[in-house]
């Protein structure tokens, strides 16, 4: 007596297909593999749920805290570990009496544009109305 509705779903029938091509002797292997598969997350299943109703029981969270303080890979380093060096020049430290000199506080909030530090070879307003 069939109803014509498959029984398996669709990844069951697939699955079926599949080991229908393989050696016996892949098929009970991979069939082995799918067992065990399940009584492994079972039996995880299991022994988390032990351990919830045990620390429910001594009154304390079955979550464990995580510690405040840990450290960082760089703290087991110890030899190892990079050295602090002296800082080295950069080309502002060669530019002399060109180096940008310190904004002087005319204006809380003002900003000064690149303009303003060019001095002596800033460029000068031309006397005249028109065109030269």
């Amino acid at each position: 007596m069939s109803t014509g509705v498959p029984l398996a779903s669709g990844k069951g029938e697939i699955f079926e297909v599949v080991l229908q091509f393989m050696p016996d002797w892949v098929q009970i292997t991979v069939l082995v593999l799918v067992v065990l598969a399940v009584l492994a997350s079972w039996g995880v299943k299991l022994k988390r749920r032990i351990a919830r109703r045990s620390a429910a029981r001594a009154g304390r969270s079955a979550h464990p805290v995580a510690r405040t303080v840990q450290g960082t890979g760089a703290d087991h380093l110890g030899p190892y570990a990079p050295q602090q060096q002296a800082r080295q020049p950069s080309g502002a430290d060669f530019l002399g009496a060109y180096a940008p000199q310190p904004a002087q506080a005319a204006q809380p909030g003002a900003q000064g544009s690149g303009a303003d530090h060019l001095g002596a070879y800033a460029p000068r307003q031309k006397s005249g109305n028109g065109p030269a």
